[in-house]
């Protein structure tokens, strides 16, 4: 199929951007940044923005920078500014790693980073380090700048708390501490394919002890979010393989699993006790999933 008619407008400012917005939003205009999400359901007619705001020739945009030990990154950064590490010390490691499971090559040389924000699909491996990391959105209308936490932010299945007429200029996400470990699964079920559960976790290791644990699932609810109850029982034990299962068992239990035509909510809990058991593993020994 093909998209229906639309008006294509190329605003050369964030300024020009959002006095669009304002303008058409109201009639169905939509942002195109990356379009790998927006034009493949435009293709199929469940999308029919009468108005495109195309970014991709604004200045900026596509930068990435650190400041006051965060990240910021870019309304134009796309997936593949991350196949090499954009900062030292593991959270370039993370992003790295993270990386190389979004969709396939192609897809990570246009798709960008806050777009996947800002489509907010349960499966988007960003919005689960958003959420993780405790990250903030920013977001610009002609009424001026806000910042969004990630734990307002995601409000559903491709839902966010960006207001029609605001675009998303900016992600910052906190850094981890230089000594903090990581780990990262996801299980698909080809390579490439959307998650149906994944898990992200960091902690830092003091006397031997974890301390600043996070345990972040994505996939399996409407929204990623972190999941407190299964970080309570790391913070301050020592990594081990039974204290790892324990967070993973509350993890399976604490996610209301969504459920479809080909996934039970059952069998999405035993993803995530898997993929949460895997990702502390591998922060425990040192690295990521390969």
């Amino acid at each position: 199929m093909k998209p229906g008619a639309f008006q294509h407008h190329a605003p050369g400012s964030v300024a020009d951007a959002v006095a669009l917005l304002a303008q058409w939003a109201p009639e169905g205009g939509r942002i195109l940044a990356g379009g790998q999400s927006l034009v493949p359901i435009m293709a199929f007619r469940l999308a029919q923005p009468t108005h495109l705001i195309d970014i991709n020739r604004i200045p900026g945009l596509d930068q990435i920078s650190v400041t006051d030990g965060s990240l910021h990154i870019g309304a134009l950064v796309r997936h593949a500014a991350f196949h090499r590490p954009v900062a030292v010390g593991p959270t370039g490691a993370l992003l790295r790693t993270v990386s190389r499971y979004i969709a396939h090559y192609p897809i990570r040389m246009r798709g960008t980073f806050c777009g996947s924000l800002a489509h907010a699909d349960p499966s988007s491996e960003w919005c689960l380090v958003l959420a993780t990391l405790g990250g903030v959105v920013v977001a610009q209308s002609v009424t001026g700048t806000r910042e969004v936490p990630a734990e307002t932010f995601f409000q559903g299945i491709m839902t966010t708390a960006l207001h029609e007429d605001e675009l998303l200029v900016e992600a910052r996400l906190n850094r981890l501490a230089p000594d903090a470990c990581y780990g990262f699964y996801e299980h698909s079920r080809r390579a490439g394919d959307y998650a149906l559960s994944m898990s992200l976790v960091t902690w830092s290791v003091q006397d031997g002890r974890m301390r600043a644990v996070r345990i972040g699932v994505g996939g399996a609810e409407a929204s990623p979010r972190r999941i407190t109850g299964a970080e309570a029982l790391l913070e301050g034990e020592q990594p081990g393989e039974a204290v790892f299962a324990a967070a993973a068992e509350a993890a399976s239990g604490l996610v209301k699993a969504m459920e479809d035509g080909q996934v039970s909510a059952a069998l999405r809990r035993d993803m995530v006790r898997a993929t949460t058991l895997r990702a502390l593993r591998h922060a425990a020994s040192g690295g990521a999933a390969a």
